[in-house]
């Protein structure tokens, strides 16, 4: 029901809006770190709501006075979004607080927030001059990720991490705020569809696969789908299941689930589709059923099959295998170091970040009631 309420109110929004003609230009902003798919997910909502979408992004600086610390680097969060299918436009360097004179100076028409609470270091509601001015819209959050629901993942790192939630503060459920605390993700086919480009490739492109874990979709995994990308015409992007994955990475990977892992990259604009628990070992029933013409690997390291097999070893009979390098050698593990790292302080963010929420859902609830009872 939940994506039938969320398609239907788009439908209706989409046609108050763009029906006059005139190009919408929507506006959306944000810290967008370790960009996700719900991340994702509120774009793709956003841009359904106008035909252009512009997104701006606040710098590091800004970040760490009203949060705390992002994990990822302001270029590392400029690339990661333009990365992302739904967007037409980045604006770096956006201020905190979404001012009407922003809107004017990129011309867009409206903001589009998900229905969570973005407040500045005093408290303030980022969105409230564009809320006032009735230039603001909301969309519906993807419950189930946040993150800081991931940094929770990383501090806690145990077996049952994306069962469980964020760090120690996940365990006490009567005291987590609604909108960053942890909640089942419920993968659905709907989703999926809403990601997917649904275009089957043309006879003559060619076709380009890939393979891996993809975790912690991160500006590594991007440049590396760019590169591999520009070898073909059609890019499929083969995704290992969570066991899989955990026999090669060993410890306690993947840190997002397989479903995760599956809309984190159809949501890059280099994919054109996805193969949901990919066999290890690029077989030829595989490079048959998809007329794969190019198999490409990065430059990190390939674990054998069972019985030490070479995973590669049919491409590469084919003559249909190569190694790229796409410049960039960030991993996962790099980004789960920064985290472990800085533990105290990304345990003292979240803390205060779901600390701040609780208190404004509180609230809220309160001004809800009074308004009932009056």
């Amino acid at each position: 029901m939940e994506n039938q309420n969320e398609n239907g109110h788009h439908q209706q929004q989409q046609q108050q809006t763009i029906g006059d003609g005139k190009e919408v230009r929507v506006w959306c902003d944000g810290c967008y770190d370790m960009v996700h798919f719900g991340h994702a997910n509120s774009l793709r909502q956003a841009k359904a709501l106008g035909h252009k979408l512009i997104v701006g992004i606040h710098n590091d600086a800004d970040i760490t006075r009203n949060k705390g610390p992002p994990v990822f680097t302001q270029e590392e969060r400029y690339k990661m979004v333009r990365g992302i299918k739904w967007v037409d436009e980045v604006v770096e360097d956006a201020p905190y607080v979404t001012t009407l004179e922003t809107l004017d100076k990129y011309d867009c028409d409206f903001c589009v927030h998900g229905d969570d609470i973005t407040l500045t270091a005093d408290g303030v509601d980022t969105y409230h001059l564009v809320k006032k001015a009735l230039r603001y819209k909301e969309v519906s959050r993807t419950a189930g990720v946040s993150t800081t629901d991931l940094v929770g993942r990383m501090l806690l790192l145990t077996k049952n991490h994306f069962k469980q939630g964020s760090s120690q503060l996940g365990q006490d459920h009567t005291a987590r705020s609604p909108w960053t605390g942890c909640s089942q993700f419920l993968p659905t086919t709907q989703k999926i569809i809403q990601f997917s480009d649904g275009k089957p490739p043309k006879p003559t492109d060619r076709i380009v696969y890939v393979a891996g874990a993809f975790d912690l979709f991160h500006v590594g995994h991007l440049d590396f789908l760019e590169k591999a990308r520009s070898y073909g015409d059609y890019l499929i992007v083969g995704l290992h299941t969570d066991p899989v994955v955990n026999e090669y990475k060993g410890g306690n990977y993947p840190i997002m689930n397989l479903h995760e892992r599956v809309l984190s990259v159809l949501a890059c604009k280099y994919v054109n589709e996805v193969v949901i628990g990919a066999p290890y070992s690029v077989t030829a029933d595989l490079m048959e059923h998809f007329n794969v013409g190019l198999v490409c690997h990065g430059q990190t390291h390939i674990a054998l099959d069972v019985g030490n097999i070479d995973p590669y070893a049919i491409p590469k009979q084919m003559g249909k295998f190569m190694l790229i390098d796409s410049g960039n050698t960030i991993t996962t593990e790099d980004i789960v170091d920064r985290i472990i790292r800085h533990r105290l302080e990304f345990e003292t963010r979240n803390q205060k970040k779901e600390k701040k929420e609780i208190e404004v859902y509180e609230a809220m609830q309160k001004v809800k009631l009074a308004q009932k009872s009056g």
